[in-house]
């Protein structure tokens, strides 16, 4: 029988990206035969308290010897004297997402103790587990991770129906998906948005409200002080249906964030045939090519006024744009796919724990 752990900090059913990759990956593993054991190591990760530290720990340490063990990077991050333990014990993969120093918003202190803490826990990985190829190279050149030891295994895309968008008519449609959170850029947005009032559109942005207090509180301070809580449809947290409705009548997608891991919003944007604004921070080129959206320079609202501007006012830009994000998106893998290759390496990080134990 093929057994595995999957440690999660907080609640699986959250619905940002790193949780969506998380539950979809479960689910492919489930359909490939691997009996996964979900275990949760509680909430305010990676700023767990200690007593969450501890009972994390201790459900960690409970667990049957050389029964493969993938932790979550949220929560591995800032555990790296478990991981040390856990080498002994487990295949121990490291899923990283995004490396915790990276966040927007954290001082330098804070920084450099996140990159501290994640690089002394990921040095007791048996395979380092990557959603990107920009994160695999993040992680060999700011947390001395071994090139050998790095699994990139890209998000899975559902091929799903191309948005509709609007007849013509219409004020074109903005679609903005993401948590509101610093990262994600919705001040720039908003603030790129001020410079174009004279043009035709309305903005929906969907996300999760409930994780940076400043951000959302920033956010509805910009609508107001930009005049535009008219245009501009703030959802919360949708369901899948909900946003899969958001795609289908959605005729440009545009998130400004600061830095991404991968940016699966970017990919299932793609996936719907629609024409992508984003930035060219971290993954994101590598996810949208230049064939498929127009890239601004992060954190600057004049470049991205420049890239709103263009593609709200050339219709044909919109086409040919539109056409390119679909094909690039027929060369994205499937989450069954993806699934496969996280079996593999998990093969994988039980041979090698073996020859670890024997050494």
């Amino acid at each position: 029988m093929k057994r595995l752990v999957f440690a999660i900090p907080g609640d699986l059913a959250t619905s940002t990206g790193g949780y969506i990759y998380d539950r979809r990956i479960i689910e492919g593993l489930l359909e490939l035969g691997w009996q996964v054991q979900v275990l949760g190591l509680g909430e305010g990760f990676p700023y767990p308290d200690q007593a969450t530290r501890q009972a994390a720990c201790e459900r960690l340490l409970a667990l049957d010897l050389d029964v493969p063990l993938v932790i979550d990077g949220l929560a591995l991050g800032v555990l790296p004297e478990v991981a040390a333990r856990l080498q002994q014990r487990h295949p121990l993969m490291a899923l990283v997402h995004h490396p915790l120093a990276f966040e927007t918003g954290l001082s330098a202190e804070q920084s450099a103790s996140f990159k501290d803490s994640e690089r002394r826990a990921l040095a007791h990985a048996t395979r380092v587990i990557v959603t990107s190829p920009a994160t695999a190279s993040d992680v060999i050149k700011h947390f001395s991770v071994v090139p050998n030891l790095i699994d990139s295994i890209l998000p899975g895309t559902d091929r799903v129906a191309r948005a509709v968008g609007t007849t013509g008519k219409e004020p074109l449609q903005l679609l903005s998906v993401g948590s509101v959170v610093k990262r994600k850029g919705f001040d720039v947005l908003l603030a790129s948005l001020a410079n174009l009032t004279a043009l035709p559109w309305q903005l929906t942005i969907a996300g999760d409200l409930t994780r940076d207090a400043e951000a959302v509180s920033q956010l509805h301070h910009d609508l107001e002080r930009f005049k535009l809580s008219s245009r501009v449809h703030v959802l919360g947290a949708v369901d899948a249906e909900q946003l899969e409705a958001c795609y289908a009548r959605a005729d440009i997608f545009v998130l400004a964030s600061r830095f991404e891991g991968y940016g699966m919003a970017y990919a299932e944007a793609l996936a719907h045939g629609l024409p992508v604004i984003g930035t060219n921070a971290g993954a994101i080129p590598h996810t949208v090519p230049n064939t498929a959206g127009l890239l601004a320079e992060p954190g600057d609202v004049e470049s991205l006024t420049r890239a709103l501007s263009q593609l709200l006012q050339d219709t044909d830009l919109r086409q040919r744009l539109s056409q390119g994000a679909y094909l690039a998106a027929e060369q994205q893998p499937s989450w069954t796919e993806s699934a496969s290759l996280f079996s593999l390496v998990i093969k994988r990080a039980i041979a090698e724990h073996a020859k670890f134990k024997q050494a």
